[in-house]
């Protein structure tokens, strides 16, 4: 609780977003001053109107002077057409004021977005952002729109209507004085609860939008895995607690208008009643009682407008605090003081001793420490999770390091303007995000002052340029949402031109082509391997083919450093990168990347078949079919009969399981070369898990049956498996028993 004399939090938090508000209006002072003399004089016509009818009453009805009569009413009529024109400039120098505000807030959340680090986009939901520029800056808008007239003017009416009644009968006008507490006392004491419920809004309105946006993203998995009832009872209990609050939220605003116009009613009762018995012993004059009560009646609806007003301030500021919040992160990653330009790259990048990771206190990578000479081409292996795309993020400091240093020819990144730093590298991701403009903008963006002839040249490089000529609209062509309109590999190629637009020093390529069909994929790493000559080159992948013809390898394990060298080296050294690359090895792709083979050498890799004869292995081999899956796929289903044992050729697929609640649990995820299903080989099982595609995937798939008659002439061998089956299915039960 607060101290006595002390105001709530929650009022506190009404009178700090007010003047955190200010210093907006206060950058236009000439339209603030126009406005203001607006309101002086509507003001001035508004306390004339009531007090006109004291001298109508006193002067002119009553002892029928006529001249009176007719100035009385000219000065009306004159004050009606000044006001009239006074009060439709206002507010057209009101709105362009409102305008300004709100469009300098959205400049300014804007701008500092694209200060935050990706640590914050980590963190934070979109829906919880864009809720910033849709609920939020609207309420914060209609609470500016309708301040003037319900809430300036009718406070600047309310003094000036104070100070009349003085003048006209103390005796009432104490008696008015009334109107203060009975007015305010209601709005102080609801007011600030629903400022705050509005803010408890404001923040569940986001939630809600977060989750809607999400499911809508991830509709592919949501379909996959059969979460639509899951995600309906999530959204379900969020719906629920947005009733409840906005109920409440819209309850207590009332209450704040409820509160002020009874009182206010009751007291004109008990004002009427006394003035007129004041008028009735002749100690007040009938003139003055009729304008005493136009004055405090034009008083009480001053009052009303403003305590209207307050639910619509109640959501405004509601909508600022949850502005408010945003610009309470402020960035991870920004150029320190004396921060120089970075010179482009002549000698190497070095990682000295680095640790980081992306939250306390468990660290992505240990102790790195590595050396990559400029015109090097390098490549971060691993499986997933060891590390190789935190280092990328480090090399162009999208974070900073917890310990050592990422230097670029002895420049300390932390040194060095981010600006500079970045206009080194050319980045081709994954997924590359494509924006909803056209071919030419979107390549642009790689050099903003870039030529068409210098746009068209990087396009030719990346060779899509005679796609792009065969669009109806050539490079006008609009690549939709996301790219939405484009192929993967067509995505992929633009994305590499935007990159080799700029002349990049270090061309970054972060798992470039493990999005795409093995056939798309074959092509794109041509061209890469083309631009990538003279550059330093960056490669991250889990993919070794990719990687075999880098000058070096560096291995990553559990966010160490654990081998490096060239492709030959790491092969004969019998380590973590072998053990890898007999796993992904052994395949032949064929056709437009929709066909593959094993190798009875291959197969003599996965444990179920180590103990198989060359000749058995070979004759197995022939067996198996190829299976082309898009990204989003569902191979197996759990529960679903089992008759298929499956090799990932290319891709990547997620294994999950339901938990008690019907939600999908990760089990498991399955990358080049990995092995999944040999149960059902041998068993009529259901299945344990179900297995969905996350990117393009070629398999190579075995039947039950034609292995089964195989083994028909081997009884030993099936025997080994029986006995490796046992196991594979006690550790399962092991693993299910602990979770």
């Amino acid at each position: 609780m607060s101290a006595v004399g002390e105001a709530p939090a929650a009022e506190v938090g009404i009178r700090q977003s007010i003047r955190e508000l200010a210093p907006s209006f206060r950058a236009y002072p000439r339209l603030l001053v126009l406005i203001g003399l607006g309101l002086l004089v509507e003001a001035a016509f508004n306390v004339f109107l009531p007090l006109s009818f004291s001298i109508l009453i006193d002067r002119a009805l009553i002892p029928r002077d006529k001249q009176v009569l007719v100035i009385v009413l000219v000065a009306l009529g004159l004050g009606v057409v000044i006001t009239g024109v006074v009060g439709v400039a206002r507010d057209r120098l009101y709105a362009r004021l409102t305008a300004s505000v709100v469009a300098d807030l959205r400049l300014e959340i804007f701008a500092h977005l694209q200060k935050l680090s990706l640590g914050f986009y980590a963190r934070m939901q979109l829906g919880d952002v864009l809720a910033r520029f849709s609920g939020d800056l609207v309420a914060l808008e209609g609470a500016f729109v309708s301040a003037l007239s319900w809430a300036v003017a009718p406070a600047l009416d309310v003094c000036v209507y104070t100070v009349v009644l003085f003048i006209l009968d103390w005796r009432l006008a104490l008696l008015a004085m009334l109107v203060w507490p009975i007015a305010l006392l209601g709005p102080r004491y609801f007011a600030p609860r629903a400022v705050s419920g509005s803010y408890e809004k404001k923040q569940l309105e986001s939630q809600t939008l977060s989750v809607v946006q999400e499911n809508v993203s991830g509709q592919a998995v949501v379909k996959a895995f059969g979460l639509e009832n899951a995600w309906l009872a999530s959204f379900e209990d969020r719906n629920s607690g947005l009733r409840r609050t906005t109920a409440r939220v819209s309850f207590l605003s009332s209450l704040v208008e409820r509160s002020a116009y009874s009182g206010v009613l009751a007291l004109d009762v008990a004002i009427v009643g006394i003035g007129s018995w004041l008028a009735f012993n002749g100690s007040l004059s009938i003139g003055k009682l009729v304008a005493f009560q136009g004055v405090f009646l034009a008083l009480g609806y001053a009052l009303a407008y403003v305590t209207q007003y307050m639910p619509g301030l109640v959501q405004g500021l509601g909508g600022f605090r949850h502005i408010s919040e945003l610009f309470e992160h402020q960035p991870q990653v920004v150029d320190a003081a004396g921060s120089a330009p970075l010179p482009r790259l002549t000698e190497e990048i070095r990682f000295d001793g680095v640790t980081f990771g992306y939250s306390e206190p468990d660290p992505n990578l240990h102790d790195l420490s590595v050396r990559i000479a400029a015109g090097e081409s390098v490549a971060f292996v691993g499986s997933s999770g060891s590390g190789k795309s935190t280092a990328l993020s480090l090399v162009m400091r999208f974070y900073d390091p917890w310990s050592g240093s990422v230097t670029v020819d002895g420049h300390d990144l932390r040194t060095v303007t981010y600006a500079s730093l970045r206009s080194q590298f050319g980045v081709v991701f994954q997924e590359s995000f494509l924006f909803n403009t056209t071919v030419r903008e979107n390549i642009r963006m790689g050099k903003p002052d870039a030529s068409d002839e210098e746009v068209e040249a990087a396009a030719r490089a990346a060779e899509i340029h005679e796609f792009v000529l065969g669009q109806p609209d050539g490079y006008d062509t609009v690549v939709g949402e996301r790219g939405g309109r484009l192929s993967g590999g067509q995505r992929q190629r633009l994305a590499i031109a935007r990159a080799i637009l700029r002349d990049p020093a270090i061309l970054v390529l972060d798992e470039a082509t493990s999005a795409l069909d093995p056939g798309t994929e074959a092509a794109i790493n041509a061209t890469l391997e083309r631009v990538a000559e003279g550059r330093t080159t960056i490669t991250v992948t889990h993919r070794l083919a990719v990687a075999k013809s880098a000058d070096r390898i560096f291995v990553l394990d559990q966010g160490r450093l654990v081998e490096s060298g060239r492709h030959a080296e790491l092969v004969a050294a019998q380590g973590l990168y072998q053990e890898l690359w007999k796993r992904q090895s052994g395949f032949t792709v064929r056709d437009e990347g929709d066909h593959a083979e094993v190798s009875p050498e291959r197969l003599a890799e996965v444990p179920i078949l180590s103990g198989v004869e060359h000749e058995l292995l070979a004759r197995i081999a022939r067996l198996f079919t190829s299976e082309l899956y898009p990204a989003g796929r569902e191979v197996v289903r759990e529960g679903d009969p089992g008759d298929r044992f499956y090799l990932v050729v290319r891709g990547r697929l997620i294994a999950t399981r339901k938990d008690a609640d019907g939600g999908a649990v990760q089990v498991n995820i399955h990358e080049d070369g990995d092995h999944f299903g040999e149960i059902a080989l041998l068993r009529k099982a259901n299945r344990l898990a179900t297995v969905t595609t996350e990117t393009p995937t070629l398999l190579l798939s075995l039947a039950r049956e034609p292995f089964l008659d195989l083994l028909e002439n081997a009884p030993q061998v099936r025997e080994s498996m029986e006995r490796i089956i046992d196991g594979y299915l006690a550790a399962w039960a092991a693993r299910a028993a602990d979770a």
